[in-house]
């Protein structure tokens, strides 16, 4: 595992990028000392705060995700992770028509004031396992709503609404 390994995980309700959160959850793993859900929590976040921006007043929020990592990692059962904000991920490059894509699906979510998890995967490899071929798509929730074409911010606003129902 390399320091800059990145990580996605969730941070209340938001999806964030954290540098070397693998190492330091191994690290915290192998050293016994921490018993309790405070003292780990705390120990993860000194740790990781050195290579990644955690605002002080989310320190909790990074705290519990961080945590709850770390249990995922030790096997212990957790419950379902429920969320009540959309994952969106553009498919596509690169090119002009897939960032014009996501432009518009930020441009909507910023009109409607929706908080989203928004992942723009250019990889094709990446995009082929998924089962793509014709980009830029769009999946949100795990759904393809557009594929092979650009989709207009009224399309994408009513698509949303439909969903949130």
């Amino acid at each position: 595992m390399t320091e800059t390994e990145v990580s996605r995980i969730k941070v209340d309700d938001f999806e964030v990028g954290i540098v070397g959160l693998k190492t330091a959850l191994n690290e915290v793993l192998s050293d016994r000392s921490d018993v309790d859900d405070a003292s780990l929590e705390a120990r993860l976040v000194e740790k990781l705060s050195k290579k990644n921006y955690i605002p002080s007043s989310a320190r909790q929020k990074y705290g519990r995700a961080f945590l709850h990592e770390f249990k995922k990692l030790r096997g212990d059962k957790l419950e379902e992770e429920t969320t009540s904000i959309l994952d969106i991920k553009v498919l596509g490059p690169g090119c002009f028509q897939c960032n014009t894509l996501e432009k518009t699906v930020m441009k909507v979510l910023s009109q409607m004031c929706l908080p989203a998890s928004v992942e723009h995967i250019k990889d094709i490899k990446q995009i082929a396992s998924i089962g793509f071929f014709s980009t830029p798509a769009l999946m949100i929730n795990g759904k393809v709503v557009s594929a092979g074409s650009n989709i207009s911010e009224k399309k994408l606003q009513d698509l949303i609404n439909n969903l949130l129902k």
